[in-house]
């Protein structure tokens, strides 16, 4: 089964347990099995990730968490996953929630909350970022279903994205894996290429609300209905070209430092993303916010997970990088 005829063939998600299942049912089709970054197919793994954004975005959620730990744990040479495991992926790391570690043998010992965990209630491991002794941050593989984990049912209180289930987590002498050394998540080429991802996963979406919109103007094609597609249109386009590029880049120059092109990306995606949300609705109106179910929960959603970009302190990163970048950044 492709991806696109799994994702077609399923329905709707009303809870977590229900995205929890989907996300089994993927692993267990292997339509999980994602090119990695850098292989060569990075556009492969980003039109992917932008096909199951497009479909539902709780699930999207899920889905490339799972599939960015996968990547992790392949590039850090950490230990295989289980058979049959699925992942959550959780490097939040707020002030008020962190989690300690200490080697105890050939495994971690874990104690703390740790905040915004997708899925944590539906997956079979956490990949995680801690600190160390040395108060150094180190990931740790950790299965769910033992002692000293407790999922609690705090920290979301969200109305887009709830499905997601994005709740803390409390171990309490629980015990993992490391996988790669101190320093290494933040370290490895993979962290940016996999912040490319995530606007590819935003991309999806936006293309999803842009498909409501033409058809409607397919039905009634009204001149103002008609100028809000123009604008969606570019939109999407710039957005498009600057992914197929920085996936052109990440093939080309695996081991490079990806933050420039994650930067652009993010910014370019996450502004387009904006435009198609504000000029769709304002071409179809109320009538797909109150009766096309899948429409009103890409609208709420989609806003929730692009805030997965922390906005003016992006872009102030982004603006430092262009100051001491060598003239003619923007020639043809």
């Amino acid at each position: 089964m492709t991806l696109h005829g799994f994702l077609q063939g399923s329905g709707r998600y009303g809870n977590t347990l229900a995205l929890g299942e989907a996300l089994k049912a993927l692993q267990r089709a292997e339509l999980d099995c994602l090119p990695l970054p850098g292989s060569g197919e990075t556009l492969e793994r980003f039109s992917r990730l932008a096909q199951v954004a497009g479909h539902d975005l709780g699930l999207c959620k899920l889905f490339e968490g799972h599939t960015d730990a996968l990547a992790i744990i392949a590039e850090l040479h950490g230990p295989l996953a289980p058979s049959g495991s699925t992942w959550g992926m959780w490097a939040a790391e707020p002030p008020t929630a962190k989690v300690r570690v200490r080697r105890d043998g050939q495994h971690w010992v874990l104690d703390g909350r740790k905040a915004w965990c997708s899925g944590a209630a539906v997956v079979s491991h956490g990949l995680l970022t801690a600190w160390n002794e040395a108060d150094e941050q180190q990931l740790v593989a950790v299965p769910m279903d033992q002692p000293g984990v407790t999922v609690t049912d705090a920290g979301w209180h969200a109305v887009g994205m709830a499905a997601s289930g994005s709740v803390d987590i409390v171990f309490s002498g629980a015990t993992g894996l490391a996988v790669g050394g101190p320093g290494d998540y933040l370290a490895r080429p993979g962290f940016w290429q996999g912040g490319i991802g995530i606007a590819a996963c935003w991309y999806g979406a936006a293309q999803r609300l842009a498909e409501t919109l033409r058809a409607h103007c397919t039905q009634r094609p009204e001149p103002h209905a008609l100028a809000h597609l123009g604008a969606v249109d570019s939109a999407l386009n710039s957005a498009a070209c600057v992914l197929r590029a920085s996936a052109k880049q990440v093939d080309q120059q695996p081991l490079a430092n990806a933050q420039p092109w994650a930067q652009l990306a993010r910014a370019c995606v996450e502004d387009s993303v904006e435009q198609v949300i504000r000029h769709v609705g304002r071409a179809v109106g109320a009538g797909p916010y109150c009766k096309d179910a899948h429409f009103a929960q890409l609208m709420a959603d989609l806003p929730v997970y692009v805030r997965q970009s922390h906005a003016e302190r992006d872009l102030a990163a982004l603006g430092e990088s262009v100051v001491g970048a060598p003239t003619g950044r923007w020639q043809l």
